[in-house]
């Protein structure tokens, strides 16, 4: 199984390069890597290039289709998703256990639709990052995984891979920021598809700032926890961690 990498990126021009090469060295499945910016000029897309003749998997370049920000440079990455691949989000900003993804392409191989990579299960582990957002994230998490059953601590986290067949089947409504891993994480559970999770370490990016407007998205993380209250499973086939 192949698995397509989306990283989703904007002026990642000194942390980029990190993380492509990590890639190679730390994913034994055979990848392809997607990386969208807003536009050709992001510098991004310079590093890319340089790299590209050196690494061992394909690179595509993509400009955002669907409009600037975060959401819509997800949206064209997982666009792309073909047949017979499983998809999974990474930052830019090289915050995430990119070791991790061969064991959540298993975890597709063997059912999973959504893989839920952890920072607040057991073995699960935070380091540094925004005391608030922190708070809120995992507070979110637990009590839709406690009130609801939704197989997973941490259901903000972005870094989550997708099947192929979820991807087809749901039409995306976030409007903005990061959210888009909730709301497919919950619709996927709605709809009574596997979810999964793993324990992951997620340590605060060494360089570049952080661009999670806290107070811009947090209404738009609001709506998908709501809905995710709302929810139950229209058939259950999952098992909570």
């Amino acid at each position: 199984m192949n698995v397509h990498v989306v990283i989703p990126a904007y002026h990642e021009q000194d942390s980029i390069g990190r993380v492509l090469r990590r890639l190679s060295q730390e994913v034994r499945h055979p990848i392809r890597v997607t990386v969208v910016c807003d536009s050709a000029d992001d510098p991004t897309f310079r590093v890319v290039d340089e790299l590209i003749s050196e690494l061992p998997y394909s690179v595509q370049k993509k400009e955002n289709m669907f409009g600037r920000g975060a959401l819509n440079a997800i949206k064209t990455g997982l666009a792309g998703t073909v047949h017979g691949e499983a998809t999974v989000v990474v930052m830019a900003d090289g915050c995430d256990e990119l070791a991790l993804i061969d064991a959540m392409a298993l975890q597709i191989r063997h059912g999973s639709d959504v893989v839920c990579a952890s920072r607040y299960m057991r073995g699960g582990r935070q380091i540094g990052g925004h005391p608030v957002k922190r708070l809120l994230a995992k507070t979110a998490s637990q009590t839709l995984h406690t009130l609801i059953g939704v197989p997973t601590h941490d259901i903000t986290n972005s870094f989550k891979m997708y099947s192929h067949k979820l991807l087809k089947s749901v039409e995306i409504e976030s409007l903005g920021g990061f959210e888009v891993g909730m709301e497919l994480t919950l619709k996927a559970f709605r709809q009574g598809l596997k979810v999964c999770e793993l324990p992951t370490v997620w340590v605060e990016r060494r360089v570049g700032k952080s661009r999670f407007l806290l107070r811009t998205w947090l209404p738009h993380y609001a709506r998908w926890y709501w809905f995710g209250l709302r929810s139950r499973p229209l058939h259950r086939d999952q098992t909570a961690e």
